[in-house]
């Protein structure tokens, strides 16, 4: 699937009592990077759920390598694969820009709820032409 990424600034309130930043921050940073990649290919959340598809996280596996520091910039790369036939697997990296440094790996598996029943992400129209089905 097509590669993405997008550029961001640690800010202060960010960091841990040990001036990095804080675990939970990354989450957060790899959220954006998904909903920009997912706006990139033309793929609407709120549109979406207007029309009772929900797209949801199911797993989060994130190997943590460098911290990033106050006023690090960084991107957070995007790619996606099918993993069987429900679940859409985000691949995301951040990388710090002035070393290029990896500061974290993660797999997100998000899974499309219709009614509350788990669908084929390819069932969606926006989702199907994203995936070239």
């Amino acid at each position: 699937m097509s590669d993405f990424s997008i550029e961001m600034n640690v800010r202060d309130y960010e960091l841990d009592m040990q001036g990095i930043v804080n675990n939970s921050v990354y989450q957060n940073y790899l959220e954006h990077a998904r909903h920009e990649f997912l706006h990139h290919h033309g793929i609407d959340f709120a549109d979406l759920t207007e029309r009772g598809i929900i797209l949801v996280v199911k797993t989060i596996a994130m190997d943590f390598k460098n911290s990033l520091r106050s006023k690090d910039k960084f991107k957070v790369q995007v790619e996606t694969f099918k993993d069987g036939h429900l679940k859409l697997v985000f691949k995301q990296t951040i990388t710090r820009i002035s070393d290029n440094k990896v500061a974290l790996t993660a797999n997100v598996t998000g899974v499309c709820l219709v009614n509350n029943r788990l669908v084929k992400p390819e069932t969606i129209p926006e989702i199907g032409a994203f995936l070239g089905m």
